[in-house]
């Protein structure tokens, strides 16, 4: 796999659940083999299935949008050529609207975010969208838009998003938040066109693709001595400082990344909101991790060099990074000198208890702080 900004993070916790392990002891062999084929028939997948439709049906109503003054739109936009999956979610179409873009690349978080954002429908009009190559907008295209997948390209689908948004919910400007590999393509679009933005929010910030591992490995060792993790503290001083060889160093720094975030209790667990989530399927799973694979293929390559520089020094728009204090993917000490360094009518570096994945595992903190630095700039009513 190929290291770039928390790249294949969940997909590695989709695969470490889902996919069976490798090389089993022989005297486990005949007994694993006899115990799939007699205990995974039709009948048990049938009573699973039927608990998950319970569930789904369940959330659907408990996750409701009730207001009259609300909206519940899920669609396939026209963006780029391709349609493309966009949800459009808010207790009141008054709210400002604010469009996350997810990170990856081809991390979906429209199978699985429903219970995480539905506080922020009170204040927002939420807006996901799944991107060229992933998630249910592959499932609609398949693997033959391949060629098109740039960094450019997504960029603008998501511009054209944001035109859409602008027309079809009456507003001027909307917010934009942007998690992880999103970030690169957030920034892409604030500086295209200022003029569709309110303010850009990054989190999970990506901020010097050449550095990311170094700084996150020293951040990994001093975490490791300063809680006595000595199992940490071994792995990491056997593999040493990047950069590396092969992948193994690479992915010794991205368990503790994950271990030392919470990244590896809560990834796993996303697999269960996605089985559950209003309208969805297996099918979304799937449609996820294979997004994820060829996103993963299609785009790394292209970002693994970024610089500063590269993602863009001077904006016309109010920039925020709502970053997590101890973020080892995307290191939090990285994400604040970039900040510094960007040339902006405002900025602010607002920390959030957590690591890379701190906008969904602590979700109303960062609610609480786009309400208290974000909103007054949107306007609420």
């Amino acid at each position: 796999m190929l290291p770039c900004c928390g790249v294949y993070v969940s997909l590695f916790a989709f695969l470490s659940v889902v996919a069976p392990a490798q090389n089993p002891a022989p005297q486990q062999s005949a007994a694993r083999e006899s115990t799939t084929a007699a205990a995974y028939n039709d009948a048990d997948y049938r009573k699973f299935d039927q608990t998950l439709s319970f569930l789904r049906e369940r959330n659907t109503r408990q996750y409701a949008i009730d207001s009259a003054k609300g909206v519940d739109e899920a669609m396939y936009v026209h963006l780029g050529g391709i349609d493309q999956w966009v949800t459009i979610r808010g207790e009141d179409r008054q709210n400002p609207v604010l469009l996350f873009v997810h990170g990856g690349p081809g991390d979906v978080t429209n199978p699985w975010s429903f219970a995480l954002f539905a506080a922020w429908e009170k204040r927002f009009t939420v807006v996901q969208w799944d991107q060229r190559g992933a998630g249910r907008t592959l499932r609609e295209t398949g693997p033959s838009v391949a060629s098109t997948m740039t960094l450019d390209r997504i960029a603008q689908d998501g511009t054209e998003l944001s035109e859409f948004l602008r027309k079809r919910l009456g507003k001027d400007r909307i917010v934009l938040v942007a998690h992880s590999f999103g970030s690169i393509l957030g920034l892409r679009m604030v500086q295209a066109r200022p003029d569709l933005f309110y303010a850009y929010v990054g989190t999970g910030q990506v901020s010097d693709e050449t550095k990311n591992y170094s700084v996150a490995y020293a951040a990994l060792l001093e975490k490791a001595q300063a809680t006595g993790n000595q199992q940490a503290n071994a792995e990491l001083r056997r593999i040493g400082p990047p950069p590396y060889a092969n992948g193994e160093g690479y992915g010794v720094q991205r368990k503790w990344a994950n271990s030392f975030e919470g990244a590896d209790r809560f990834l796993p667990g996303t697999l269960g909101l996605a089985l559950v989530a209003p309208g969805n399927s297996v099918r979304d799973l799937n449609d996820s991790i294979e997004g994820q694979i060829l996103s993963g293929d299609r785009l790394v390559p292209q970002a693994r060099s970024s610089t500063p520089k590269d993602l863009g020094l001077e904006f016309a728009v109010p920039m925020f990074f709502l970053q997590g204090t101890e973020d080892f993917t995307t290191p939090t000490a990285l994400a604040r000198q970039y900040l510094g360094a960007i040339k902006a009518p405002h900025k602010e570096f607002v920390p959030i208890d957590g690591g890379h994945f701190a906008v969904f595992m602590n979700s109303d903190q960062f609610l609480r702080e786009l309400v208290a630095h974000v909103l007054p700039l949107a306007g609420s009513h």
